[in-house]
């Protein structure tokens, strides 16, 4: 084979890896950008939801209570009358009462639950009883209480509050009111979190179907008692 050839040879391989490499980096720069934008979203979400916690401690420590949920998917006042079970204290957060962003960063309605007692003013720090409760899972798959415990009473005190964002896949109702249909098998935890009105469950993001409890990308978050007391004491609106 003549030198020119060689040459030509080679060239042509040059030509070759790179035209891979170019299509490997375009599939990794495609990957990660999609995992930023996730990444991005998510950060946006806590934010969101750290937003509406410290918006509920004000409207508490304002109001002597806590907000009802909202009106509707699409009225985000708080319901006009009080709550009269665990069920009806459970919806989307108020939104327009609280004067907050209303959904996450994938556009679906924040979640909300509070305790009938502590959205009636005045709240009898003596003798209220916060009752909602999170729970994870445990190195074998079992569910273990993250705050409060299976009974709640006055010496025992579970949370007043608990919101959530439904993340980006599966459950979940769109600010036009729209319900998003479940598409996973065995996602049983979502699938608890969107009917619960009393016990919540927090865990790390998984899209593995083969864990305990199945996929999962709800994002939790909840106020204390003490917290939600303290605030309302220095406000001094706590009888």
């Amino acid at each position: 084979m003549t030198p020119r050839h060689h040459r030509q040879r080679g060239a042509a391989l040059l030509l070759l890896l790179a035209v891979l490499g170019l299509g490997a980096a375009s599939l990794l720069i495609s990957a990660f950008g999609r995992n930023t934008g996730e990444t991005e979203r998510q950060q946006r979400t806590l934010a969101t939801l750290a937003q509406a916690r410290e918006a509920l401690l004000g409207f508490a420590a304002t109001q002597g209570r806590l907000p009802r949920p909202a009106a509707s998917a699409l009225d985000g006042r708080e319901r006009a009358a009080d709550c009269a079970d665990d069920a009806e204290c459970s919806g989307f957060l108020p939104w327009v009462a609280l004067g907050v962003p209303g959904v996450d960063a994938w556009g679906k309605l924040l979640r909300y639950s509070v305790t009938p007692e502590m959205a009636r003013a005045p709240i009898v720090s003596s003798a209220a009883i916060a009752n909602r409760v999170v729970l994870d899972r445990n190195a074998r798959g079992e569910l273990a209480f993250v705050a409060g415990q299976e009974q709640c009473d006055v010496s025992a005190q579970c949370l007043p509050v608990v919101l959530f964002s439904q993340g980006k896949d599966h459950y979940g109702t769109a600010a036009s009111g729209v319900r998003q249909v479940n598409t996973a098998r065995g996602n049983l935890d979502e699938a608890a979190n969107d009917s619960a009105s009393r016990s919540f469950i927090a865990r790390p993001a998984s899209d593995n179907a083969a864990l305990s409890g199945g996929a999962f990308d709800d994002m939790l978050s909840w106020i204390t008692l003490p917290t939600l007391y303290q605030r309302m004491r220095a406000a001094r609106n706590l009888p």
